[in-house]
């Protein structure tokens, strides 16, 4: 958005989260354009890492780095709990100004990153292809990779429960790359960390969303791990996913976000697809089967966004 672009040319990403007034002027960006049905928090899922002790910043063009990766068992031994509700103070405190600047029109969502995404991060350095450090630590070192992974979760646990206490209408648990794994490295080295994050969250009276890229094969798998909803993403078609899932969980998905980069006839029948699939049934969250990329044109946002609701409109 042009609004966000030009804050940019002032502040670096780490500025618009760190700064309570700058964070609700980003959040209330898209609300004030696009016909959507609730805000999300600005903010990133690296965020609880620094106070653990690994530094990072955001590298323009490339996204962010770790100072010093993880790349022993030392290495992940030596990060640290902390308490996010002074850590992270000026989370709370935008989660506070967004939803008094809301005033009620919308429900606001916060979110945090799930262990493995976060891990990975951490020990590949930055974004990966192969996840071979973090996949090399995981099956070489499993009694740390479970200890980093603990403290990884409680952390992430007392994250989101502050920010239910500042306000946030919902939770969303992002595990954006743990599609590099299979069902059966799944199950033994990350479910019973998320369940934790979410057994967590179950003290609470907030929806609570899962979400995942390319977890077509371990629907079944995250559905175990917690949510009340199943976020699935483009490459697996909607009403498969929520066979996989199971119908008495809601689901989110799953329009591939680069056909917003596409004329527009295209998208509204590939949006008609995956409205057709979800049959009208309750508990559908019609929304992109990843996040919106820089490139696309706001006004196809603002058009895809009225044609949900013509279409959904009861």
């Amino acid at each position: 958005m042009s609004e966000y672009r030009a804050l940019r040319e002032r502040y670096s990403l780490l500025d618009l989260c760190r700064t309570p007034e700058l964070d609700t002027e980003v959040t209330l960006h898209p609300i004030r354009r696009i016909e959507v049905d609730a805000a999300i928090l600005f903010s990133d899922l690296l965020l609880p890492l620094e106070p653990m002790g690994i530094r990072f910043d955001f590298i323009r063009g490339e996204g962010p780095m770790i100072e010093q990766p993880l790349r022993s068992e030392a290495d992940l031994d030596s990060v640290r709990r902390f308490e996010p509700r002074d850590a992270l103070g000026y989370v709370f405190d935008a989660i506070r100004l967004v939803k008094r600047e809301l005033a009620g029109r919308v429900p606001l969502i916060g979110f945090a990153g799930a262990p493995f995404t976060l891990a990975s991060y951490a020990i590949e350095g930055g974004h990966s292809n192969a996840f071979a450090h973090t996949k090399a630590l995981m099956y070489g070192a499993p009694a740390a990779w479970h200890r980093f992974c603990d403290t990884l979760a409680a952390v992430v646990g007392d994250y989101l429960v502050a920010q239910i206490e500042a306000g946030v209408d919902a939770v969303q648990v992002f595990d954006s790359w743990v599609g590099a794994l299979n069902a059966r490295d799944y199950r033994e080295f990350i479910l019973p960390h998320t369940r934790q994050i979410f057994d967590m969250l179950a003290e609470h009276d907030v929806p609570s969303i899962h979400f995942g890229v390319g977890t077509g094969a371990i629907l079944a798998e995250l559905r175990e791990a917690g949510g009340q909803v199943i976020g699935a993403d483009w490459r697996i078609p909607l009403d498969e996913a929520w066979q996989r899932i199971g119908s008495d969980r809601e689901i989110q998905g799953n329009l591939d976000p680069t056909l917003l980069l596409g004329p527009l006839d295209r998208t509204f029948a590939a949006t008609d697809d995956v409205l057709a699939r979800a049959r009208g049934r309750l508990g559908h969250i019609f929304n992109l089967g990843h996040g919106i990329l820089p490139t696309t044109p706001v006004e196809h946002v603002q058009a895809l966004a009225r044609y949900v609701h013509q279409k959904t409109r009861q």
